[in-house]
């Protein structure tokens, strides 16, 4: 009997290590290495495990200076536009976002945030906090990070 539950527990374990490395094969990272600034940073832009993508914080960086852009309304696009190009390295758009976390320095910008945004889809809003912060690394007012759930 101490045999079999010993057999039985060995089985189990293998099939559980088994498990997380199938999961783990089943990952792709996604890097904008056309981006200067971006690229030798040590992290991913996304992670896309099964349909799931999960997005990297992104601030509107001006490619010109590596800094968030001066015009508030270009940081936005900027950071903006960087979501969307990492949605579209796996095969998603903004309407595949399901939950959107924004960071911002100043919460008296959240109608100026919210101006543009709303630009960038075209059915359902994700759900969305827009939460107030302290300084944010390059100067930033913004940083956008998202979960996608591929349609």
């Amino acid at each position: 009997m101490r045999k079999s539950s010993v057999l039985l527990v060995g089985v189990v374990l293998l099939g559980l290590s088994v498990g997380v490395s199938s999961e783990a094969r089943g990952r792709r990272h996604i890097k904008r290495t056309d981006d200067p600034v971006r690229a030798p940073l040590p992290f991913s832009d996304g992670v896309l495990v099964g349909d799931t993508l999960y997005l990297a914080g992104t601030i509107g960086l001006d490619p010109k200076t590596g800094r968030a852009h001066e015009n508030l309304e270009q940081e936005i696009r900027l950071a903006l536009e960087g979501m969307k190009e990492t949605l579209g390295e796996a095969g998603m758009t903004m309407d595949d976002l399901v939950y959107v976390q924004v960071f911002s320095t100043d919460l008296s910008l959240f109608g100026d945030f919210n101006r543009i945004y709303r630009s960038y889809f075209k059915d359902n809003f994700p759900a969305r906090a827009f939460i107030g912060s302290g300084p944010l690394l390059l100067g930033g007012r913004f940083e956008i990070q998202g979960i996608a759930v591929k349609r």
